[in-house]
């Protein structure tokens, strides 16, 4: 599976760095207490739930780590589908390395599987429709990574990373400005100013708001927030062609069936990321 952009052999051994001092601080002191140094076991990776894998990316840079020789089997990629009773995968190496990596891999790949799991699900929904599931800003900090890279694992599409690869002006933005024509204007001769190529985003609130930020003009994507189905399907019909659509606002698995029939070119769920049930796995001496 290609990696995101984002996702770099370099920032991934960045973060098990960190994420490995902040567990380890000064020694594991209850493996240093039992295990022989040079203590060497097996041990597998069980599955006790099922859905959608992700993160295995992560299981080298984590066990490598600790133990540059320890040797991994891999039974699944991520984005396969994974049943209750799965072995995902069996380790050998120093006992003390894999003691020390297993808390942090098991809490990414919980994490990460949760989320491909629910993107997953939410997809198949939207299916026969032509709108693409998005993730949002709203992820845990300094684990965005990680988590909009979940995100692509279960299928969906990732909205931008940060606030610098998009000009994104929302309510506050507009109510600052002094309106949406204010706030476009503004942004459309930052740009140009600039010569910065970021698309442009703006969010309305209502059917007015959708034609004043069609009459402006140099919009690429207009957000439909919180909006009925009714209004949704008409600002889709308003907008045409001149711009992309987005649906947003406390969509759940019940109402995006019917928010993606109103012709939405995306759908953005900040619940992917944020309200999500991990899945349970566990790593087992063998």
């Amino acid at each position: 599976m290609t990696l995101p952009n984002y996702v770099s052999p370099s920032k991934i051994d960045a973060f098990v760095c960190q994420a490995l001092a902040e567990d380890l601080g000064n020694g594991d002191h209850s493996s240093i207490a039992c295990i022989p140094e040079n203590a060497e076991r097996e041990a597998i990776m069980l599955m006790k739930a099922s859905g959608i894998i992700a993160g295995l990316g992560l299981v080298e840079p984590v066990f490598h780590q600790l133990d540059p020789e320890m040797t991994i089997d891999f039974r699944f990629k991520d984005g396969d589908q994974v049943n209750q009773g799965d072995i995902l995968l069996s380790i050998k190496g120093k006992v003390r390395a894999i003691l020390a990596g297993e808390r942090l891999i098991l809490n990414c790949l919980q994490r990460m599987s949760g989320i491909a799991t629910q993107v997953n699900q939410l997809q198949s929904i939207i299916a026969h429709t032509k709108a693409k599931l998005l993730d949002t800003r709203k992820t845990t900090p300094n684990v965005r990574m990680l988590e909009k890279w979940a995100v692509t694992i279960g299928g969906g599409q990732n909205h931008r990373f940060g606030l610098f690869d998009m000009i994104m002006l929302k309510d506050n933005h507009i109510d600052f400005a002094g309106g949406i024509t204010q706030a476009v204007n503004a942004a459309k001769n930052y740009v140009a100013h600039l010569d910065k190529k970021l698309k442009i985003e703006v969010e309305t609130r209502n059917l007015a708001e959708v034609e004043e930020a069609l009459s402006v003009g140099g919009v690429d994507r207009i957000m439909l927030d919180n909006m009925s189905v009714v209004d949704m399907t008409t600002a889709v019909s308003m907008i045409g062609l001149r711009a992309e659509s987005e649906a947003s606002g406390g969509i759940t698995k019940q109402t995006i069936r019917a928010i993606a029939e109103t012709g939405v070119n995306f759908i953005s769920v900040g619940a992917l990321t944020h309200s999500f049930q991990s899945l349970d796995i566990s790593l087992k001496a063998e």
